[in-house]
This record gives C-alpha cells, structure tokens and sequence, in this order.
C-alpha cells in the first residue's frame, strides 16, 4: 500500500517556466471533480504520460484514458530540459566489447523515441524547433579531453557516424575558442520541449481527457484508488509517468532521487550579435565531462547555458536561489562567449531530472495493475516517448520487441532511505563534479 501527493512547489512551477517564458499562454484543462471509476488512469503529462496515453487510445478505441497531471502542461521536467533528444548515448568509460547488446538495445530505443516524436509532429504540423542536425560533444579541459578520445573511439567502433572538430573548426561554427577538441554527432534532434509537449497534448486522440491542475494520492489495492482535491477515482491499471515524482507517492522512493539543476536564457541576439558567433545559426553543445556545462543556441537567436547540478529533495530552487546560480551561469558563458559579455540574461530557471545510482531506469509491473518507468537520467526526450508507448502495450498485456527491449534494460538499483539518502546523494554530486575544470 502507498500513499502520498505531488503537491508541493506547484507556485514555483508556475513562476519558474523556463522555455514556457516564450509562449502564448495556453488556457490548461479543467482539473478532475467528481467520482469516477474507470479502465486506465495515466499519471503525469510530460513526453512519458502522453506517449502512454496516445498507444493506449489506439489499443483501447472504446475505452476514456484518463490522463491527469498536478500541474499545467510544460510546468515539469518534459518542458524545462535542454531540448535534447538523443539518438545514441554517451556511456561513460571505454568501449567494452561485452556490453554491445546493451549498446544497441539503448540506441534502438532511443531511435524508436525519435521516430514518435517525429511521426507526431509531422502528423500533427506541431511547431516547436524541431531540428534534425545532431549535437556537439566537447572538451575544454583534461577529465573531459580523456572523455573525449574514449568517445570517439566508442563511435568509430559502433560506426556511428561522426565529425571530429579542432579548436579552429568548432571556432568557425560556434564561435568559441574555450573548448580544444570535439566531436559532432550527426544524429539527434534540438527542439523546444514546452513547444513540443503543449503541442502533443493538445492533439490527443479523442477518447484520451486531460486534466491538469489534478494532484493526486493513491492508495494501492485489489483496485487502485486515486484522490485530488475534489475528486475520487478507481481504476483497473494505473500507469505512473510521473518519473523522479511518483517518489512523493510513496512508489519507487529508493530507485530515484531528483536532481536540481539550473539554466538561464539570454535575450534574442541581435544580427550584429549573432554575426560574433559562428557559421551555425542553431545548435546545441553537451560536455563530455559529466558535471560540464549544456549549452544551446535556438532558433530564435538565443544563447541559453545550463551547468548547476545540486540535491535538493527533489524541489525547484527559489527566485532567491536561482538568482544567485545565474551569477555561475553569467561566468560561465563569458568565459565561451567574451565578444557577447554585454548582451543579459532574460531569466534564469531551475528544472529537476530524475537520477538513478547506477544511470539507469526502470520499467515494471508492481502488483498486478500499477505500471511505472522513469529514470532516465537527463535523456527524457526519446526515452521518455519509448518508454510511454512500451509501458501503455505492456500494460496492455502485449508483450512486442519494444516491451521486451525495455524489459532487458538493467533496472535502477536500490538506494537507502533518509538520512542516509542526502549523504549519499551529495556525495553523488560531488562526484559529478569532480575535475570539471574548465568544462563548468
């Protein structure tokens, strides 16, 4: 039995919106009232929640899915990330012969994310940056240089196509000289994540309704009952999407723990402003250092540079806080960027992801109707659509390659409870960190 409710912060997420800061405001579903007993309840409205709910309507034409989620559609962690969505991850260490299996089975989930995601947009005209040109992997300083020369030869053995750079070449097409060698990924995708979030949620399949502002607790049973604030709901099947959250639930508390990380954004650059930068008028760049800094420039001529990671029991930093962090981001990117340290900061943001100890996920039946993944360490993009769409057949008692794939995934391994949690968790951050150097 479980119990608990993903009610707190819920002010800050509406005052901390990160890429939602660029958008029209939306008018969000009503919250859930009432009694209602029902086939399937989907928690959580990010890039997992509405994959589940979508390949759920498609199975079950005749059935409502009801989808709830405690805040407003791009308040959480699917429309505050990076815009990353990635097609190969980068593992840390050597490549090791032994673990290919594991490789490509990642990889073809992470490509079976991308194909959702795609399929949607172009299904749906959704408007969010989506761009096809893959990322940019780079070292600034020794731990990172090390990263580097293991990651190229990762790609060169699994043959994934890549371009390694020189300082003058990334110079030319990003316009820094901060960092001495990368590597560009040619495959995955940039995009808004609050463009592309809103606009799967708002073409869901007709028999799939959406409430938001609906924080729910849940007691687990033969059935599984579900409570908001003015509402009260019995479901069949229960499938959790709600990743780092379902914690506060009372679900999976010693498998994940979430993480506080934070960004800021500049203003729009000017075509002056931009002519300072490189030949490439939209990219993203990921460190290969761990803890190193994320850093994009968008489509609308934006610089935006995340490379704060701390524990924080799973909660958003206040205005306070995430002022004072903008300071290391200011820094930060003055370091890359001295031609641009006049142009300001439009705002800083805070954003949680979900981190497990051994930096990987989980997918599971617990009982026999509750349903629940996550974990997916900052690659909720691709991840987090695959991840849905499996757990919605699994749920469904299909068992496919893609279930299966997800399935064989090594599961997120235990972690203790508090005290010994934070001691742990900050020791996992400083860890992080360790030798970011001039990647931070």
């Amino acid at each position: 039995m479980a119990t608990g409710s993903i009610i707190d912060n819920c002010q800050l997420q509406k005052d901390n919106k990160s890429w939602l800061q660029f958008l029209s405001r939306r008018k969000p579903n009503t919250p859930f009232q009432g009694k209602k007993r029902c086939k399937f309840v989907v928690v959580g409205a990010g890039f997992t929640g509405l994959a589940a709910a979508k390949r759920l309507a498609e199975l079950h034409p005749n059935d409502e899915i009801l989808l709830l989620d405690a805040r407003e559609i791009g308040q959480n962690a699917s429309g505050r990330n990076s815009g990353f969505a990635v097609a190969h991850s980068h593992f840390p260490g050597s490549f090791d012969a032994k673990l290919i299996k594991g490789y490509e089975r990642i990889d073809r989930l992470n490509t079976q994310g991308l194909d959702i995601l795609r399929t949607e947009i172009i299904n749906n005209k959704i408007d969010c940056d989506w761009q096809e040109s893959g990322f940019y992997h780079l070292a600034a300083d020794k731990s990172a240089l090390r990263s580097y020369t293991e990651f190229i030869d990762y790609l060169e053995k699994r043959g994934i196509e890549n371009q390694p750079l020189t300082q003058d070449e990334l110079h030319s097409q990003l316009g820094t000289r901060w960092y001495q060698e990368g590597v560009k990924v040619n495959d995955g995708a940039l995009v808004n994540p609050a463009k592309l979030v809103e606009g799967l949620a708002n073409n869901l399949p007709s028999n799939v309704v959406l409430h938001e502002n609906s924080a729910v607790s849940i007691v687990l049973g033969g059935q599984i009952t579900l409570s908001t604030q003015n509402a009260t709901i019995i479901a069949d099947k229960v499938l959790l999407a709600c990743n780092y959250e379902m914690t506060k639930l009372g679900i999976n508390k010693h498998k994940i723990l979430g993480v506080t990380l934070t960004g800021s954004f500049t203003r729009a650059l000017t075509e002056e402003e931009l002519g300072k930068l490189g030949s490439v008028r939209s990219w993203g760049v990921m460190s290969l250092h761990g803890g190193g800094a994320t850093l994009r420039l968008t489509r609308d001529g934006r610089l935006a540079i995340r490379n704060t990671a701390e524990y924080n029991r799973s909660d958003l930093f206040s205005a306070s806080k995430t002022k004072e962090r903008g300071k290391l981001h200011r820094q930060a990117l003055n370091n890359r960027f001295p031609q641009l340290k006049d142009v300001e900061f439009e705002h800083s943001y805070s954003c949680v992801e979900g981190v497990s100890v051994n930096k990987t996920n989980f997918f599971e039946k617990l009982g026999g109707n509750l349903f629940v993944a996550g974990g997916f360490n900052g690659s909720g993009i691709s991840k987090g659509a695959v991840f849905g769409r499996a757990l919605a057949e699994y749920a469904s008692d299909q068992i496919s390659d893609l279930v299966r794939d997800c399935l064989n995934c090594p599961g997120a391994l235990w972690m203790p409870p508090s005290p010994f949690l934070d001691v742990g968790a900050r020791f996992m951050m400083r860890q992080r960190f360790k030798d970011v150097g001039k990647d931070r």
